[in-house]
């Protein structure tokens, strides 16, 4: 089920992320053992559940943009490592967070915490972790890179109940949403990016760039996921595809296509968002739908003019390893729709 995305034929549907990981690899094992170590405790339930998802094979993409981008700049102290931890565990309580409110049932391809050990002990562990990754932040003692990581978590929660409130609003528009991503998604890749530079001691403007590309780059990122959702396949999304229709999320392609179309078209998004009317005919009948209005089309497009924006923001900076390793980054988000 599903339609086929395409975008522009050329070197980019070949983008990868294995300069990045190459980079990034001796600092990501310092990272994977410390995420190990802090996710121990005690409290037998703990561990269980972080790393139930921590080993769930994610790409952990957002602690290999700190780790790049303070090695961009010359850093050669230990406060990467801890910072880009602190990242790693700020995303994977977000999911846990998410997957509650969200009542998903699956995430990478296994059955969400929530399903095996509850709601609550999801919410808790969560929680612990973020405990645990301001105590890294502290730890590496850059009051600005925990000004930086703080603000990320607080708009990353009112990221949520941005979303919450608008749940199942057709009448959202496009920049109500882009709001939702932009705290939801692109305010923990914008602190990611942001804080490798600050540690390292960069010039203001570096810090900026840095700071734009992370933005950007994770509303091109989330922008490819809602489109992936109805034309991609579970391997892409590391959940089911058509999971943000059953679950009535209303995302950029479905706002397009709600407003684009007929009166008759926009009763059965009615139906189906806010009355949740969301079997497989119903999923088969939005991909039409979206397919005829270019809804799925022009989301990609979307998210390559936040992409170039994001090459943009690193195009005054000195050519670096890292510096290409994070361009490969941009088309390698948007080549997952191929």
């Amino acid at each position: 089920m599903g339609v086929v995305l395409n975008i522009e034929n050329g070197k980019r549907e070949a983008a990868s992320i294995k300069d990045l990981i190459d980079l990034t690899s001796a600092d990501m094992g310092r990272v994977n053992k410390l995420i190990l170590s802090k996710a121990g405790s005690d409290v037998e339930m703990i561990p269980e559940i972080a790393n139930h998802l921590i080993s769930s094979g994610g790409k952990r993409l957002r602690p290999m943009l700190t780790l790049a981008s303070a090695q961009m700049f010359g850093y050669s102290g230990e406060g990467h490592v801890k910072l880009a931890t602190s990242v790693e565990f700020m995303h994977t309580a977000t999911l846990l967070h998410d997957d509650v409110v969200d009542e998903s049932g699956m995430r990478r391809g296994k059955k969400t915490a929530r399903m095996i050990w509850g709601n609550q002990a999801s919410v808790l562990v969560g929680d612990f972790l973020l405990g645990q990754a301001f105590r890294m932040m502290v730890d590496v003692g850059s009051l600005e890179a925990l000004d930086i990581l703080s603000s990320a978590a607080s708009i990353i929660a009112e990221g949520e109940v941005m979303q919450l409130a608008a749940a199942k609003n057709l009448e959202t528009t496009e920049d109500e949403h882009f709001a939702v991503i932009k705290a939801k998604t692109a305010a923990l890749f914008s602190a990611a990016a942001e804080v490798g530079p600050v540690i390292a001691q960069a010039t203001r403007n570096d810090r900026a760039a840095l700071r734009s590309y992370g933005m950007n780059l994770g509303l091109a990122f989330q922008l490819i996921d809602d489109a992936l959702d109805y034309g991609g396949t579970s391997k892409d999304l590391g959940k089911n595809v058509g999971d943000d229709f059953r679950e009535g999320k209303v995302t950029l392609p479905v706002i397009l296509a709600y407003r684009r179309g007929t009166k008759a078209e926009r009763s059965f998004w009615k139906r189906a968002i806010e009355d949740n009317v969301t079997d497989d005919a119903g999923l088969e009948k939005a991909i039409g739908l979206m397919t005829r209005h270019g809804a799925i089309a022009d989301t990609i497009g979307r998210a390559g003019h936040f992409g170039e924006i994001a090459r943009d923001a690193l195009a005054p900076l000195e050519a670096t390893p890292q510096k290409s390793a994070l361009l490969d980054v941009i088309d390698f988000c948007i080549s997952r729709v191929n």
